[in-house]
């Protein structure tokens, strides 16, 4: 496996000042065990649901999910073990990972809700573009893009005037994200996120991923892993997507990194065309 680049942690002493200086949830006795039965030499579907079914929110939030349009299941989960046994294993592991981080980072309020909705939503529009390009699995698709800005609600907790900076930040044309929060904060979300995603034991691609996810030039080089470009363009792609459907043509990160993104990934113009409408139909809920 290729070494990827570290930038914004590259030295213990940074490393340490962060985990003082930022309120890094530890990662959830609940995520621990689902972890560490998935991660078994031979993992028992039986046991992983009895785990689930220790705790009724992770429960019902499994089975809504389950039974939703976006997985559309011909059969329809009657119970936490049935709903693991359709799902499959990795995928059953990436929506338990995915609710955890909800329930564990929610301070509350329509932010947070409209954060939420976002990351699902992107995640949702990468697990399709890994499937349909067949450029990465879609778990570690789907794990990236839930968490790939969860960094965002870490620092708005830590300073008030986080979110204001980052709606100035976001019209931004020229300057990197990480770099403006840099220059206020001395940390940036990426940092923290991938801290995080460190901390609560998700996979190290997506860790470096979310390190580099603001850094395009990381998709022009060699020495970063494969995996780890295919995922910070893969999110590129999704979160572009998502503004258009909103009406916003205007998107400063696609400004920034979307020529690099469809170059790496090998899409031409009519071909990224045919991405956002199929996209577009999936988040009309026709897919």
């Amino acid at each position: 496996m290729k070494n990827s680049p570290s930038p914004g942690i590259n030295t213990e002493k940074s490393v340490d000042a962060l985990v003082k200086t930022i309120r890094i949830p530890p990662r959830p006795s609940l995520l621990a065990d689902v972890q560490q039965e998935l991660s078994a030499r031979a993992p028992d579907p039986r046991k992983l649901a009895k785990i689930i079914a220790n705790d009724v929110a992770l429960s019902a939030s499994l089975m809504k999910l389950t039974n939703s349009s976006f997985f559309g299941l011909r059969l329809k989960a009657s119970s936490v073990e049935h709903a693991v046994d359709l799902l499959g294993l990795n995928q059953c592991s990436m929506l338990l990972t995915g609710i955890i981080a909800r329930q564990t980072i929610n301070t509350g309020g329509a932010s947070m809700a409209r954060f939420w909705d976002f990351s699902t939503k992107r995640a949702q529009a990468m697990v399709y573009l890994a499937r349909q390009m067949r450029v990465c699995a879609t778990d570690m698709a789907h794990t990236f893009g839930l968490f790939c800005d969860i960094g965002v609600p870490l620092l708005m907790e830590k300073f008030p005037d986080y979110s204001k900076m980052l709606e100035k930040a976001n019209r931004d044309l020229v300057n990197k994200l990480t770099d403006l929060e840099d220059q206020r904060y001395n940390t940036n979300h990426a940092a923290v996120g991938s801290l995080l995603a460190r901390t609560w034991g998700l996979p190290n691609e997506v860790s470096v991923a979310i390190l580099l996810q603001h850094d395009y030039r990381s998709l022009q080089d060699r020495a970063t892993e494969d995996t780890v470009r295919t995922l910070v363009a893969l999110a590129l792609l999704a979160e572009y997507a998502i503004h258009k459907y909103h009406g916003e043509d205007l998107f400063a990160e696609w400004e920034k990194g979307g020529e690099i993104a469809c170059h790496f990934l090998g899409l031409s113009q009519h071909e990224l065309d045919d991405r956002f409408d199929e996209l577009h139909e999936m988040f009309n809920g026709t897919h």
